[in-house]
């Protein structure tokens, strides 16, 4: 059928898609064809190639080069690249697609392919049952004689484009910096309805997800904390600023005490996990939240329940600072409003929104641990606590924050890092990239530092 040649996603090259939302995704593994799909057929691996496996590599993910070419080729090309390989393929034969899973110890789900052909990397990978983008073969636009194949490949393209199937991973190139391109409103984008109707199918398909997991939640909530002090934090529930409106940020310090009220003292036993919106909730008025800020298609608006984003990356803080497993977690923008005083890493850019965009971590160390959340009239506090001291501690470090303009917006950019110490020695044992940031910035840009523009 037709739609075998159909990819999830049609992109300008491998180099426009933001890999930090796909891993946020839950993609774990990626899968690259090599020529002209990330160079010129038979050319060497150069800088942009090498720098870009490098922050793959960095950010998490396993990589495997999957190519009809010799081993030769293979080996010339990635002599500077850290990443498995199979050559003399045999695609669009789904063979070593699937070989490529088991080398890469990943899942269908959690793998992508990434190739330039319709008729040879998207077909077999669509018979491998692996997600795929298509990336414009390098030279696309400059050749100015094309082969029998491309131009079919193109008429697929245009039928690809009014189908129903095109742009099935949520336009991943969202927020990467790079031109996209052009392509149709999704759904949700097309009024305020059409977006509720898209929130409301995606919480639908959780609850669905949440009857048939065999997933154990924490549920055990207890007045009497446990002794070990894991880690804490606080920070104001009250944003003052240009632009920012009293009455909704009062609004968002009512919400957070309300659903701190539904999860101080849990208790998260060993093989457990941690859901934000099990034990939370529906946000509705009858259940007693108010109208706070909630960014909806990429803008900051009035809605019922706003500002919970601010409690769940408090937790996500707490969890940083500890052994536990992050194993859900969106983002939004870090760049809600202007700091004030020194800047924090993680000080925003958890996003939470029932039901489908929930927040989880599992225990999966010997012992129980705890959350405590509570408020004061100024603060959130949080303090995540165990049975008994960790022999590890933990950092979270921020490298190269700036912001630049691009186009006509400014982003905040910054790689922000979880470091791992031996408690005893104090020695580091582990730094790893946790969030790769490009945060457009929601606020007014006359309050950016200016020191701090294009640094």
């Amino acid at each position: 059928m037709l739609k075998n040649f159909f990819p999830y996603e049609y992109m300008d090259s491998p180099f426009s898609i933001d890999y930090q939302k796909l891993f946020d995704m839950g993609f774990r593994a990626l899968i690259f064809d090599i020529d002209n799909t990330l160079v010129p057929h038979g050319a060497e691996s150069n800088a942009e190639v090498d720098s870009l496996f490098t922050r793959l590599n960095e950010i998490g993910f396993k990589i495997l080069l999957l190519s009809n070419n010799s081993e030769e080729r293979i080996l010339s090309f990635k002599k500077n690249i850290d990443a498995l390989y199979i050559a003399e393929a045999g695609k669009p034969d789904a063979k070593n697609y699937l070989k490529s899973l088991e080398m890469l110890g990943s899942k269908k789900e959690n793998t992508l392919y990434i190739g330039d052909q319709l008729t040879i990397d998207i077909l077999g990978a669509n018979r491998a049952g692996i997600p795929n983008v298509l990336v414009k073969y390098v030279g696309f636009g400059t050749v100015k004689k094309i082969g029998c194949r491309r131009r079919v490949e193109n008429i697929i393209l245009k039928i690809h484009s009014k189908s129903k199937y095109s742009h099935r991973l949520g336009n991943i190139s969202i927020e990467s910096g790079a031109k996209s391109v052009r392509r149709r409103k999704l759904f949700c984008e097309m009024n305020p309805f059409f977006y509720w109707i898209s929130c409301q199918k995606e919480t639908l398909k959780r609850h669905i997800k949440n009857i048939f997991t065999t997933e154990k939640f924490s549920r055990e909530i207890s007045r009497e904390r446990l002794p070990n002090l894991v880690s804490s934090h606080h920070n104001a529930l009250i944003k003052k600023g240009k632009g920012i409106d009293p009455v909704l940020q009062e609004n968002k310090a009512d919400n957070i005490r309300l659903a701190c009220s539904k999860m101080n003292g849990i208790v998260i036993h060993p093989g457990e996990s941690f859901s934000f919106w099990k034990l939370v909730g529906k946000t509705s008025r009858r259940r007693g939240f108010k109208e706070g800020r909630v960014i909806e298609n990429k803008k900051l608006i009035a809605g019922v329940g706003g500002g919970l984003c601010n409690l769940g990356n408090t937790i996500h803080l707490l969890i940083l600072n500890s052994p536990l497993t992050v194993t859900e977690i969106h983002h939004h923008s870090d760049a809600l409003a202007p700091d004030h005083g020194r800047r924090i890493p993680y000080s925003a850019g958890t996003s939470v929104s029932y039901n489908n965009i929930d927040f989880r971590f599992k225990n999966e160390t010997d012992q129980n641990v705890q959350l405590l959340l509570w408020c004061d009239e100024e603060n959130l506090y949080g303090e995540l606590r165990s049975e008994r001291e960790y022999p590890w501690t933990y950092a979270i470090t921020e490298d190269g924050h700036h912001f630049q303009k691009e186009g006509e917006k400014y982003y905040r950019v910054s790689k922000i890092y979880k470091e791992t110490f031996d408690r005893a020695t104090n020695s580091l044992l582990k730094r790893e990239l946790n969030w790769d940031n490009h945060s457009e910035v929601m606020f007014d840009y006359s309050l950016i530092p200016e020191d701090q523009i294009g640094v």
